[in-house]
């Protein structure tokens, strides 16, 4: 008798009373050819997905896995007809994800997944987990998402995960999925315990070695009370993601990018010189480029990032630079053609000064100024100074002349602001 049920995160999410964004299903007792007659479309090769041809929802036929080689990708697949639904959910990750809904609304649950919810514990089904080294993110990520609510990952299943960790088997990953699982978890509500989680099981040394190794190495206490700047980076990380709340979700994976890379370089900073960092923000954009061509980040992605590890010390202290130096951060931002850059810009540098012990409620006025400064410029156009007759590099000259005069016109009706400001060395 072929059977159909609801499975996975659709499952786990409705019993959590969390919205439900995908729909996936396993289909028991069929074959390929049947699905095929009943207007399914197949999807794949590896292992037998349809597509249904009303919904377009995915429908994946009963199967086991067996180990075959290296990485995520090696593995056997099966999936005749005498596949169980035990049997198919006994391959999944984590408990809270193999449990099943029948048709009629019967829950399958054999290894506890309603237990682990109730509990809020994030455990794996079974020693097969570390057949995959792509779970040590995924679980990661799990908690990054539910750890808020109290999740936290069982001991046995952190054994795990360190044990894949140092088996090598992480260096079998594709860079485009170690990038999508982070960006991923960089949208969830906490992606702090991602980064966290994966220093814990040695996961961040293997993948991401140049921000593990920023933990541990100190910085100035009279500016960063929390001294460590691996936890300085995540206290920035967890500003970014309160003040990208009401940004869409590309705006707001590069604003939390930005914030998670902006201190990178610090880790190269010798040790002779600690806790000074001195010409940290050249070495940071270059680490930046190197992990986004790495790891194929997005174009948009990288050049915040790089922009925000760049001038982030610029914006610090926005009232004590001339106005030609504004002049020029602000054409580094291309503020003029992109105020969306300038705004995430700002918001990432927010965060990084909000991101230190007993500065979390501090004011940021530089955002402001920095705000009237590319608005002030954008009133001297070049239309009019063409109409005055000026023309090629003369236009440019003047151009950049008069839009100096502006901020140093705006920069004197801050003259009080400076005193209101928090520290600028961050």
């Amino acid at each position: 008798m072929i059977k159909i049920y609801l499975v996975g995160g659709a499952v786990r999410d409705k019993l959590l009373n969390r919205p439900i964004k995908d729909r996936d299903w396993v289909v028991v007792g069929a074959t390929p050819d049947y699905m095929l007659q009943q207007g399914y479309q197949q999807v794949g090769s590896d292992f037998p997905v349809f597509i249904h041809p009303k919904s377009g929802e995915e429908y994946a036929l009963a199967r086991t896995e067996r180990k075959s080689g290296a990485g995520y990708q090696g593995f056997k697949c099966y999936a005749g007809v005498d596949v169980s639904l035990e049997d198919d959910l006994l391959r999944r990750d984590l408990t809270i994800n193999a449990m099943a809904e029948s048709e009629d609304g019967h829950l399958t649950d054999p290894y506890n997944g309603q237990a682990d919810l109730a509990n809020k514990v994030l455990r794996h089904v079974s020693d097969a987990f570390t057949e995959d080294p792509l779970r040590v993110l995924r679980v990661a990520r799990f908690h990054a998402r539910y750890g808020a609510s109290g999740f936290t990952i069982a001991e046995e299943t952190m054994a795990l995960m360190t044990r894949i960790s140092q088996s090598g088997e992480l260096n079998a990953l594709t860079v485009e999925r170690v990038w999508t699982e982070t960006e991923r978890a960089l949208l969830e509500g906490s992606p702090r315990l991602y980064f966290e989680t994966l220093q814990r099981c040695g996961a961040l040394q293997v993948l991401f070695p140049d921000l593990n190794c920023l933990f541990g190495i100190p910085q100035t206490a009279e500016h960063h009370p929390e001294i460590d700047t691996g936890i300085h980076t995540l206290m920035v990380l967890d500003q970014s993601v309160t003040l990208s709340a009401s940004l869409d979700r590309h705006a707001a994976l590069g604003v939390r990018f930005a914030a998670l890379m902006h201190d990178v370089g610090k880790g190269k900073t010798p040790k002779c010189e600690l806790p000074s960092h001195h010409g940290h923000e050249a070495s940071g954009e270059h680490l930046i480029k190197l992990f986004c061509t790495h790891y194929k980040v997005p174009t948009a992605v990288t050049r915040l990032a790089k922009l925000v590890a760049r001038y982030h010390l610029h914006a610090h202290r926005a009232f004590e630079l001339k106005p030609a130096t504004l002049m020029r951060l602000l054409e580094s931002l291309d503020a003029v053609r992109r105020p969306e850059t300038l705004e995430h810009y700002l918001l990432a540098c927010e965060a990084d000064s909000k991101g230190r012990t007993g500065f979390e409620s501090r004011p940021y006025p530089q955002a402001d100024y920095l705000r009237d400064a590319a608005h002030a410029i954008k009133l001297i156009e070049p239309k009019a100074l063409i109409d005055a007759g000026f023309h090629g590099k003369r236009l440019g000259d003047e151009l950049r002349m008069r839009r100096i005069k502006k901020i140093q016109q705006l920069k004197e009706d801050y003259v009080t602001i400076p005193s209101h400001k928090p520290s600028t060395k961050t």
